[in-house]
């Protein structure tokens, strides 16, 4: 299968297993990723994934333009009856952290940008090459990478097509840490491990908060955030989490 998929300890691990195509998209990648998102959405065992690439040469560098053959329908006809691919499949409340470890070109890019950690390799490379091929970061890169980084350096990229290396997108901002590429997957685990132990739902209405209050005024994202506490204060998980502090024991979560 051209993607791998495993549960363990509540965290999903999604990899993209192509290497000697460099961890490309070809069809049957992008139907095995819209099943795997559905899965790690649905079940509630799931509290955080990992999203990376086989090897260390690449993490995904977007459409395999070799295995991918041009569409028979029109546009309108394709938008309006499956809209786009992968990326509304990653729209979720829980975590997805994309552990880069190599090239991020095009969609591959695009699906990190969709993630709410970016960590990285000191090998990684990251572009949106588009427009050498003709073509546009169609899916969220034009929308996305200027809000995840200065505006200035979004447009550079976008326009003339030219990548940065690792310790630019630290600099920048598009990534948290660089590693050695040897690290990269303890790293992975260990910053998914501890969301996973963190109260579930808190996550979920952590992130929800953030990204939601992106879009409204502060005001306003203040008193969502505020009804977000209130709708978690009666919990089961809450009673837990305060009952396990003062009996200096670790939590057990349930979601509820």
């Amino acid at each position: 299968m051209p993607v791998d998929f495993k549960i363990e300890d509540h965290i999903a691990y999604v990899t993209l297993n192509r290497p000697d195509s460099m961890n490309s998209l070809d069809p049957e990648s992008v139907d095995q990723l819209v099943e795997i998102w559905a899965e790690v959405r649905e079940n509630e065992d799931i509290r955080v994934a990992v999203l990376t690439g086989t090897g260390e040469k690449s993490f995904c560098t977007g459409t395999d333009m070799k295995k991918t053959p041009p569409p028979a329908e029109c546009m309108a006809s394709i938008w309006l009856r499956d809209g786009q691919p992968i990326i509304p499949h990653m729209k979720m409340w829980k975590p997805i952290i994309a552990s880069i470890n190599g090239y991020a070109i095009g969609g591959g890019l695009e699906m990190a940008l969709a993630c709410d950690m970016r960590i990285c390799s000191s090998t990684a490379k990251f572009g949106l090459t588009e427009v050498k091929v003709a073509s546009l970061a169609g899916l969220n890169g034009t929308q996305c990478l200027p809000r995840a980084i200065p505006q200035a350096v979004a447009m550079k990229m976008l326009l003339t097509g030219a990548m940065i290396d690792a310790q630019e997108a630290l600099r920048v901002g598009l990534v948290s840490d660089v590693v050695e590429p040897a690290q990269l997957g303890e790293l992975a685990q260990k910053y998914a491990g501890m969301i996973a132990a963190n109260a579930p739902l808190s996550v979920k209405a952590a992130k929800q908060a953030a990204l939601m209050g992106l879009d409204m005024p502060l005001d306003h994202g203040i008193a969502f955030s505020h009804l977000l506490w209130g709708t978690l204060r009666d919990t089961e998980d809450r009673k837990e989490g305060f009952k396990a502090f003062s009996e200096k024991r670790t939590p057990h979560w349930t979601g509820r």
